[in-house]
This record gives C-alpha cells, structure tokens and sequence, in this order.
C-alpha cells in the first residue's frame, strides 16, 4: 500500500438526549459502514484523541453514537463539530484492480498515444460514474488547466499502474 494516510470518514453532529449520544454524520457510500473503521480518530487542539464507540444505530435518516467515556449531554457537547479520521491502514485491502480513491490522487494520466495530460488532483462523484479531476500540465498546449475524465473502465480508463503512479486513458486532449 502506499504511505499512511489520515483520512476523514465523517463528522460529529449534534448531541442526542441526556446520556452522551451524539449524531454522526458519515462520508462513506454506505453510512452505517463508518462504524467498521475503528478506533475513530479526532483532533482536539492539535493532539489526535482515540474514540472507541460502545453502541451505534440508526435513527431517522441519520445515525447516532455512544463513545466510551463520555456519559452525559455536557461531555457530549465538547466532541460536537469534530472531524471522525481513521488511519489509511485501517482499510480493507481491495480485490485486483479495484482502487480507493485515495490511491488514485498524484497519479499521472496519460492518453493511450503517450500524450501527458497531467496529476488527479480530486475525484468527483456524480451518480452515474466517479471522475477524475486532472491538474494540466504547466506546459499544456490544448491550454487546458483542468480536465474531467469519467472513471469508465475499459471504455476509457486502460490500464492504471500503482508501480508507476499512472493512468492510461483513451481521451482526446482537446476535451
């Protein structure tokens, strides 16, 4: 796997009742999936802080937790507004070709002819396909500071290479 990473999976909402429950709201595609990455991480004034969650479920559209420790609305409180992050070797290992995002970022992506069209510097996700966000290079003749690329396997995303931090695309470099 590459480098260790810090990566944020959600956010502390609001206190819920009196006994120290807070919402919890969840970045990952399945909500309820956040409670799998565990210990949870926040930063309080600058020191990282192990959360270890006691009970979770569901409530309404949303989700709520008990962490360990913290009993009452007051201490509850003090947590509101923190940013959920667990360590990038807290992931699952992914199947062959599949790839977190977070994998995907700072790689070079090239089209099939060798044209350099630049890094991913984000992702995009917009229902139908994730895409990729592609920096330009400096020296970009088309004039292009930024590309949206649809992540579409075998249609135009070739081949991507971990070893060599590159995407193979079969793109126009117009576009």
């Amino acid at each position: 796997m590459s480098d260790v990473k810090i990566l944020t999976l959600g956010k502390v909402g609001a206190v819920y009742g009196i006994k120290g429950w807070l919402k919890i709201h969840s970045f990952t595609d399945i909500p309820e999936a956040i409670f799998d990455y565990t210990p949870w991480s926040i930063n309080l004034g600058g020191k990282s802080q192990s959360m270890n969650i006691t009970d979770w479920r569901k409530h309404n559209n949303g989700l709520i937790a008990k962490v360990a420790g913290i009993d009452d609305r007051d201490q509850a409180q003090s947590m509101v507004g923190f940013e959920i992050s667990v360590s990038s070797e807290e992931l699952p290992d992914l199947p062959d070709g599949e790839f977190y995002w977070k994998d995907l970022m700072g790689m070079k992506v090239v089209t099939s002819n060798g044209y350099d069209l630049g890094v991913v510097s984000d992702m995009m996700e917009t229902g139908a396909n994730d895409v990729l966000v592609v920096k330009a290079n400096f020296n970009d003749g088309f004039g292009k500071k930024e590309r949206l690329i649809p992540y579409l396997l075998e249609q135009v995303i070739l081949q991507v290479s971990q070893e060599n931090k590159q995407i193979e695309v079969d793109w126009d470099p117009g576009f």
